[in-house]
């Protein structure tokens, strides 16, 4: 199980938010979640571990981990099509997509 509050998505999530060039594509699926891919040679702690190859990894963040990140997250969730925010848990998932040269990070928002 992936550790929820994880310094290793806090920094993926803070590059990702300084640096959108690195963002190969972003969608809005369904209205509560933001998906996106972004190139594998952008360097992440643990990779292997966070971003499994040809696997999906699905956790729950811990409430820590969104109470001590919430501008963060607030600025990834006005991405989704969701009205003002009224989230209390939110859930990620990762993976690694190498024939598409690509993480995937998606949030979803509950």
């Amino acid at each position: 199980m992936m550790a929820s509050n994880s310094d290793s998505l806090y920094n993926v999530l803070t590059k990702l938010q300084h640096h959108p060039e690195l963002v190969m594509t972003s969608t809005a699926q369904y209205q509560n979640t933001v998906s996106l891919l972004f190139k594998d040679s952008v360097s992440v702690a643990d990779a292997a571990y966070y971003f499994p190859e040809g696997h999906l990894m699905v956790n729950r963040l811990s409430p820590d981990f969104v109470a001590k990140n919430g501008a963060l997250l607030d600025d990834y969730y006005q991405l989704t099509a969701q009205g003002k925010p009224g989230y209390h848990d939110v859930w990620v998932t990762t993976s690694h997509l190498p024939k598409r040269g690509a993480y995937l990070l998606e949030l979803s928002y509950e």
